[in-house]
């Protein structure tokens, strides 16, 4: 895996890649987003390790530009912010996991190893916060798109997916080929407007799909 860390504290970054190179290749090191943005078209990184309080050009805005350019691209963001309407923003801009800095480093190369097996990576107790924004707003840019607009096969690939399966593992259970199950997902995308995989499982939870939707919003 072909990693790029964008963070603007130099010292922090530098023991970044030192820990993260023993088992990826780190790729490039940048301490600004519009760096970021500049950096992810020349080195074309598999993941892009993403602060957001950086100057110029701040993370998130870094990462909608990025994901825009190249879709292939996966960030990741690394931050020590952990205010929800912070988090639901990145979400929104195409990040497809939100990690905090507190983590051990066990814990953080554990959450790239998923990234690379399909899953989204988030710290504890992230998930249920993009779920509650993610109700509470609405996609208020989007028309509302119910579940009827899904066929049965793609609620069924839904439903293992938002249970945390991977896509090989979905592929296995339903007797599909996992190159199938990313085409159902790439469809589900599109039917139901959404940018990313972290988008689509929050909007699976918040209609009863593979996981129970928390109470209390």
């Amino acid at each position: 895996m072909r990693i790029m860390i964008a963070d603007d504290h130099p010292l922090y970054a530098e023991g970044l890649k030192n820990l993260l190179q023993e088992e990826f290749d780190v790729v490039s090191v940048v301490f600004s987003g519009l760096e970021a943005v500049k950096e992810a078209r020349k080195c074309k990184p598999d993941v892009v390790l993403m602060d957001i309080n950086m100057p110029g050009m701040d993370g998130i805005a870094a990462t909608r530009e990025i994901v825009a350019e190249q879709p292939d691209i996966k960030v990741l963001m690394l931050t020590s912010f952990t205010e929800t309407d912070v988090l639901f923003r990145a979400i929104r801009a195409g990040a497809v996991g939100y990690l905090l800095k507190d983590l051990e480093d066990t814990e953080l190369i554990s959450g790239l190893w998923e990234l690379q097996r399909g899953k989204n990576p988030f710290s504890p107790g992230l998930e249920n916060q993009i779920l509650m924004e993610f109700r509470r707003q609405a996609a208020p840019d989007r028309p509302h798109r119910d579940i009827a607009l899904l066929n049965e096969r793609q609620i069924e690939v839904l439903e293992l997916v938002a249970q945390g399966l991977e896509y090989a593992e979905v592929g296995k259970r339903l007797f599909v080929s996992e190159r199938t199950v990313k085409y159902h997902m790439a469809r589900i995308k599109e039917i139901l407007q959404l940018t990313n995989h972290a988008q689509i499982v929050a909007w699976a939870w918040d209609h009863g799909i593979g996981k129970t939707v928390p109470k209390g919003n």
